[in-house]
């Protein structure tokens, strides 16, 4: 598999098209893209992120457990810089959105040690941001 990191494009439902504008224009400060009545393009760090508007699922909330947190699933997110990801975490805190899993550090000392964060956009979305200290071990075992 080649070693090239094409951005991704990803697609998710959003309840209030407004309130997710706001959240991913203002709060995670995501350059605005192509737009319509019922979706907005964003980019978020080079990837593109298409909200769609789509009236509130009845689906419950899953989790699964990993390192002694309750994950939610589904859930998507971007792998940062560390000191990106230190950037996020304070302006994510400032703004007072609550966390699902607060910052911390995981698997500490280990492969793939790594810093991690859920919190979730105004329409329930879970989103996930981590940096790792050896970008090198992303995929290590």
């Amino acid at each position: 598999m080649s070693s090239f990191l094409a951005p991704f494009h990803l697609a998710i439902p959003v309840d209030n098209l407004e309130t997710a504008r706001h959240f991913y224009s203002h709060v995670l400060e995501c350059p605005e893209g192509r737009s319509d009545t019922h979706w907005t393009d964003y980019n978020l760090y080079g990837h593109q992120l298409v909200i769609h508007y789509q009236a509130k699922s009845e689906l419950s909330s899953h989790s699964n457990p990993v390192d002694g947190h309750d994950v939610p699933i589904p859930h998507f997110g971007v792998v940062l810089p560390w000191e990106e990801w230190e950037k996020l975490a304070e302006k994510i805190k400032k703004a007072g959105i609550p966390f699902d899993i607060e910052p911390y550090i995981r698997f500490k000392g280990q492969n793939g040690e790594q810093a991690t964060m859920f919190f979730r956009d105004p329409c329930g979305n879970a989103l996930e941001f981590k940096a790792f200290r050896d970008i090198g071990l992303l995929f290590a075992k």
